[in-house]
């Protein structure tokens, strides 16, 4: 049995650290899971060798166990001794032999299920792996970590629909956005979060979403409400005034003898409905806007007026 450069096969010094580690680990990870590469039989031979190595160098007492394993295969090797003279014995983990200094302990495989990249495909690790570190029965599937990213969206885009390029993890998704979307929304994107271990579904990606505030529009759930001035005449006698609605200008109806704060509905011109071609409705807020710098015939006619009321 050949001894297995761990640190070789990730492509990192034997002095990285943990997040060296890791890094190095994802990188390969990516380029070689067989999600990435179906059928093909040396990236999954790849994928396996790097999952393999980082199951070691990862955990801080295994590392320890095969930097020691290192060294002494190393002086084996320096003092003329043969590969296949080497006493691995010492270092199985059901014992045989013993450990450097007595006793015989045993190294279980333990991984970190909460680690993103963990883990590799279906069939088990290098008999170097498991003759050292030990291993029980088939290793369980485990679904990747699920992933939460943000997309944020103007007013506009929320009523007629958007798309976006979200960039999770060093991977470009492209995601479309159906017209209606409210704002804290979360859109749940399945198998595009982390990388299953063992032959496990992949995780998922949850969108959510956040629609900024508008400056004229203001939204409550599918409808929309907007102030409208209007003069004081038009209040008064009646007559149409123009109101921008999300989907464009329209004429509304102003009756006569309307109050200021007066809400007028436009049915159907609010927000489209998610999932939905039906809309909210439109509530137009009246602000009735008295007259200023009146002349001194605009006050008799007030006057006469106030009088006439009497």
């Amino acid at each position: 049995m050949d001894f297995k450069d761990y640190y070789k096969v990730l492509g990192i010094e034997k002095k990285a650290s943990q997040d060296e580690i890791k890094t190095a680990y994802r990188k390969l990870a990516r380029k070689y899971h067989p999600d990435v590469n179906p059928n093909d039989k040396q990236a999954e031979a790849k994928f396996k060798e790097a999952t393999e190595a980082y199951e070691v160098l990862s955990d801080p007492e295994n590392r320890r166990k095969y930097d020691t394993l290192g060294s002494n295969w190393r002086q084996h090797r320096q003092s003329g001794g043969r590969a296949e003279d080497y006493n691995w014995q010492q270092w199985y983990s059901g014992g045989g032999g013993g450990a450097p200094g007595g006793g015989q302990p045993r190294y279980e495989y333990r991984s970190d299920n909460d680690d993103f990249f963990q883990g590799g495909s279906n069939g088990g690790f290098s008999d170097f792996f498991s003759s050292i570190f030990g291993r029980k029965g088939a290793t369980p599937q485990a679904k990747g970590q699920d992933f939460e990213a943000t997309a944020e969206l103007s007013l506009e885009e929320a009523f007629a629909g958007a798309e976006r390029i979200l960039t999770v993890d060093g991977k470009s998704i492209k995601i479309s956005i159906k017209p209606g979307i409210r704002d804290g929304q979360k859109l749940k994107l399945s198998g595009k979060g982390g990388l299953g271990r063992y032959g496990g579904a992949n995780g998922d990606l949850y969108i959510v979403i956040r629609v900024a505030p508008h400056t004229r529009f203001e939204r409550k759930e599918d409808d929309l409400h907007i102030d409208v001035q209007v003069d004081l005449y038009t209040a008064v006698l009646g007559g149409e005034t123009e109101v921008q609605t999300i989907s464009g200008a329209v004429k509304l109806k102003i009756p006569a003898g309307s109050q200021n704060g007066a809400r007028l509905r436009l049915k159907g011109l609010g927000m489209t409905k998610y999932g939905s071609k039906e809309r909210g409705d439109l509530y137009a807020k009246l602000d009735v806007q008295l007259p200023k710098k009146l002349s001194e015939q605009e006050r008799d006619l007030f006057r006469q007026l106030a009088e006439l009321r009497k």
